[in-house]
């Protein structure tokens, strides 16, 4: 079988808004590579991807420990031998007061939503260059928050992390643009996935942002020119500015 003409690899890929950018790139012809914490979820995910038709390659990784994260990307380079997209997605919320808040609450949330980012980009630098040298238009997506943009009380962490997501994203964009990378910071408010539980009560899951939306998202971004670089995308109900 001859190797996919592209590949994705996606942290926090076995649910949500991962695996529906799984899915939407597998259904254009990407080899894909998820990644999540729990193997049994994660594999079920592949075998329903592989069901559909997708090229698919599963690695368990925990996005908080960075031997971990190396793993997943030597898994895909292995697997696939080039990598055009990246989507950090992998992502958790921790909901309390600042003074309520314990401190491993508080690291897990600076090292899943930021730090593994962080990790996760520079890994796969290397790859996305070549990508980036051959078509011009390699790209790095990495999932942020409305809460990134608009500080959210009872989910400070959250928000600080989010935001660092956003700078972040600003920063690589200008460290890889001359290199065919482009870096987008996807802002969305309530997307319909298990994160929202919480909030179901007051939002209904049909009313909230479908994971979809975003896949489709991640198809836009790929199909504009070399030449036209989306900074970040905000995604919100309608008439709704928060979270």
């Amino acid at each position: 079988m001859n190797p996919p003409p592209r590949a994705a690899l996606i942290t926090g890929g076995s649910s949500g808004i991962g695996l529906a950018i799984a899915r939407a790139l597998g259904e254009d012809g990407y080899g894909v590579t998820v990644s999540a914490r729990r193997p049994e979820k994660l594999e079920d995910a592949a075998r329903r991807l592989g069901d559909q038709g997708v090229e698919v390659h599963s690695v368990a990784a925990n996005m908080a420990d960075e031997d971990d994260i190396k793993k997943a990307v030597s898994g895909h380079r292995e697997r696939f031998g080039r990598l055009d997209v990246l989507i950090n997605n992998a992502g958790i919320g921790i909901g309390a007061p600042v003074a309520e808040t314990e401190t491993k609450k508080l690291d897990l949330q600076l090292d899943v939503n930021l730090r593994a980012v962080y990790l996760v980009a520079r890994e796969c630098i290397p790859m996305l260059k070549e990508a980036g040298a051959e078509h011009g238009k390699a790209l790095i997506a990495n999932t942020a928050s409305i809460a990134g943009k608009q500080g959210q009380g009872w989910l400070a962490a959250y928000s600080a992390t989010k935001f660092g997501v956003v700078g972040l994203s600003q920063a690589l964009h200008k460290e890889l643009a001359n290199n065919g990378i482009q870096v987008t910071a996807l802002c969305p408010g309530f997307v319909a996935t298990a994160m929202t539980d919480w909030v179901e009560g007051q939002v209904p899951k049909e009313k909230m942002i479908q994971p979809q939306d975003i896949a489709e998202s991640i198809r836009f971004l790929l199909r504009t020119s070399p030449n036209c670089v989306v900074p970040e995308l905000q995604f919100i109900r309608p008439g709704d500015g928060d979270i």
